[in-house]
């Protein structure tokens, strides 16, 4: 792949040459290859099938999970979000020691793979939130919980030029991969002026299904807004509100 570079931009094909814009600018490749139906049956590329089945597996298993907090990573991710995370379900699926290679899956064990996944790498949280806290999931009591010691959020939480206040985010999601099913929770903290600095301890609580036989995944955010006449209006600044999964319990 090549990057087209000067004033004029190329769109199209010309001769052996593809040009196309991405997000990444504008690029050029040379056409033709190997066609598809010779990489489906051929066995030299049994390989290369295997590796695109559990490639596509694992865009599918993002999908799922990003569509499971849509509530969140609408204002909280990236814009490349969708081939971060099927990268990372890529390693998920590649830990299956039970199924042979191109058949591997999912396995709930397995999800804990995906803790401390950042959703937007352009605000990571723990550049941003600085003060400590835990976390917790009771599968027996069903409730995940996301606990603050009192902070000054003047001195801790790192905020972007404008804002006035933060509010932090618990959300939790049990998922079933195998058949694309999930159960979402999500509970914020009250809107903080980005100046206190005696903001008390804070617990976030999210309910789940008591019991539940399915990943449980258990994210924290944080946002920020600006304060105009009593309104609050969220800053879509992709440098600070973030999102990253605390804690996972695969089993």
């Amino acid at each position: 792949m090549a990057r087209q570079e000067g004033i004029i931009k190329l769109k199209g094909q010309i001769g052996d040459l593809a040009f196309y814009k991405t997000q990444d600018g504008y690029q050029a490749r040379t056409k033709g290859g190997i066609s598809a139906d010779r990489i489906a049956k051929d066995p030299r590329f049994q390989r290369t099938r295997e590796n695109g089945a559990e490639f596509g597996r694992a865009a599918k298993a993002g999908k799922l999970f990003r569509t499971a907090f849509k509530t969140l990573t609408s204002q909280l991710a990236d814009n490349k979000i969708s081939n971060r995370l099927a990268k990372q379900m890529l390693k998920v699926i590649q830990a299956d020691t039970i199924n042979e290679r191109g058949m591997r899956l999912v396995l709930d064990a397995k999800t804990e793979l995906l803790s401390r996944f950042e959703f937007n790498i352009n605000g990571i949280m723990s550049t941003t939130v600085n003060m400590p806290y835990t976390t917790s999931i009771d599968r027996a009591a069903g409730l995940a919980t996301i606990n603050f010691a009192a902070f000054n959020a003047r001195d801790l939480v790192v905020s972007p030029r404008g804002s006035t206040h933060f509010k932090l985010s618990a959300a939790t999601a049990v998922i079933n991969f195998e058949d694309g099913v999930f159960e979402l929770n999500v509970q914020d903290s009250s809107t903080l002026p980005v100046s206190d600095v005696a903001v008390p301890a804070t617990i976030l609580s999210c309910n789940v299904a008591p019991a539940a036989i399915k990943p449980i995944f258990l994210l924290l955010g944080i946002s920020f807004y600006q304060r105009v006449n009593g309104v609050d209006y969220i800053l879509s600044n992709g440098a600070y509100n973030g999102l990253v999964v605390a804690q996972v319990s695969g089993l």
